[in-house]
């Protein structure tokens, strides 16, 4: 038995655990993976979190160079911070302005810069969140707490298969003294998406 293995006794697996165990046992077996990395890719997975994507903003709010980077090429800023953006999907960065809020949703399936934030939260690829978020946008966002003012435009932007897209929220007023760890505290994957803003 494998070591990662952590069934206990007594208990059934489902058919659909039993099949992927099998393959994996054959893929061992035929040397296509060993169980060294796949424990690695695990890892590396388990190190993909939204703290990228708030690295990302904080140096963006402290460097306008870096800003203007993340905006026409943010595979290339991320690669500068050490961030890995791996897919081969293009990644877009939209910014938040006084005039314009920027939303992302994925409206055929839960297509997310993974690379980037993470895992996607459930409500995320949730149908209600998908048919939504392009519908009624303001509501959503109320649903989080956020409503951008009258006025300001919301732009909805669906990621596909080909692009993921970030959102650079605006710097909240009062943080001018801060340093770019504290400012990344202040992202949470919600600001990333657009469902609300850093506080």
């Amino acid at each position: 038995m494998s070591g990662h293995q952590h069934e206990e006794a007594g208990k059934t697996t489902s058919p659909y655990a039993a099949r992927i165990r099998a393959i994996e046992a054959l893929l061992f077996e035929k040397g296509v993976l060993t169980e060294p990395e796949v424990q690695d890719s695990i890892s590396y997975m388990e190190t993909r979190s939204p703290s990228n994507g708030a690295k990302l903003v904080a140096r963006a709010w402290m460097d306008e160079g870096f800003e203007e980077l993340l905006l026409s090429d943010a595979k290339a800023a991320a690669l500068q911070l050490g961030i890995d953006p791996e897919h081969p999907a293009e990644f877009i960065v939209v910014k938040n302005t006084s005039g314009v809020h920027n939303l992302i949703v994925c409206t055929l399936c839960s297509c997310y810069p993974r690379a980037i934030l993470g895992r996607p939260p459930d409500w995320y690829k949730s149908f209600e969140y998908r048919s939504r978020a392009v519908r009624e946008p303001r509501a959503v966002m109320r649903e989080f707490g956020f409503e951008p003012p009258e006025g300001v435009e919301v732009l909805v932007h669906d990621s596909t298969a080909d692009v993921r897209y970030m959102v650079l929220p605006m710097r909240p007023p009062g943080t001018e003294d801060m340093g770019e760890d504290e400012l990344a505290h202040l992202v949470t994957r919600d600001s990333l998406v657009g469902v609300n803003v850093p506080s």
